[in-house]
Formats: structure tokens, sequence, C-alpha cells
């Protein structure tokens, strides 16, 4: 099976349900709903690059101000460009390298919340790339639906 070409996914993915839900959900919220979509995925950028971990701090530094709220922007801004430097060093755009983005997105996600569906998004864009062109658009239906579903779920924890 042929593997697909890069797409680049944008905010503007047609997905308005989403996106007016994210407006409506409360920071904290969106920080738990990016952290977990992206740890679905963290394994396998782990398994490819076992010695990086700047993806994987990414996302701790969000865990610390998920759980104290305490609010520092230097440790946030760090780990945010640290995850995205992980990225740019594995060069080619490929599934792997949107797994690094995505957590660079989540943890800045503390500062602005629209980050977290800039995570979301990476994450499509990781699944997209990972696919057969025959599967591609259904894999990533089928991950925007749980994304979206595990938002909803998480609004109903609250």
């Amino acid at each position: 099976m042929e593997k697909i070409k890069p797409y680049k996914f944008s905010l503007n993915y047609p997905d308005k349900p989403l996106l007016d839900l994210v407006k409506k959900t409360d920071k904290k919220i969106l920080a738990v709903w990016a952290l977990d979509c992206v740890q679905k995925f963290l394994p396998d950028f782990e398994k490819a690059y076992s010695n990086d971990v700047r993806p994987r701090n990414a996302l701790i530094a969000l865990q610390d101000w998920i759980e104290t709220g305490v609010f520092k922007m230097a440790i946030i801004r760090k780990a945010s460009l640290d995850s995205h430097a992980s990225a740019r060093e594995i060069g080619e755009d490929n599934y792997i390298r949107s797994i690094a983005r995505a957590a660079g997105q989540a943890v800045a996600t503390a500062h602005t919340p629209l980050h977290s569906l800039g995570a979301a998004n990476y994450l499509l864009q990781s699944v997209y790339r990972n696919s057969e062109l025959e599967s591609a658009k259904l894999n990533v239906e089928a991950e925007r639906r749980w994304q979206y579903n595990h938002l909803t779920d998480l609004l109903k924890l609250r």
C-alpha cells in the first residue's frame, strides 16, 4: 500500500461543532483534553525517538499546570518551543513529527485555550500521514470523532 503525501491541517479544518465547543470550554478542561489527546500518540514518538524527552517534558509541564494552577510563562514557553524544536530536528514531514508539534501546542494551552485545538489538529495530521491512501479520510474522521466525544465526556465530569 502506498502512503499518502503530507497534508497540512489548519484551525479551519471543517469542524464547526468542535470549534464551537472549544470556544465555550474552560481552559483547564481544554488542557486536560489536549493532554489526553497527545498521550494517545506519544508512545509512537517515544518508540521512534527514545532519547528525545522534549515532547514528554511538554506534557509534564502541562500536567503540572493543570494540577497546581501555577502559571509560569517561561516554563510553558520553553516546553512548547523545545517540543517544536524536536519536531524541526526530525526534518521531513511525517506522522512522528506531527506528534511532537501536537505536544508543543498542548502545553501552550496553559497560555491560550485555542492551542488545544492546534494540538488536536496536529494529531489529525499525524493520523493522515500514517494512513494508507484509501483509509486516510476515514481514519482522520474517526480520530476527530474521538476527540469531540472525549471533550464532551470531560465536560460531563465537571
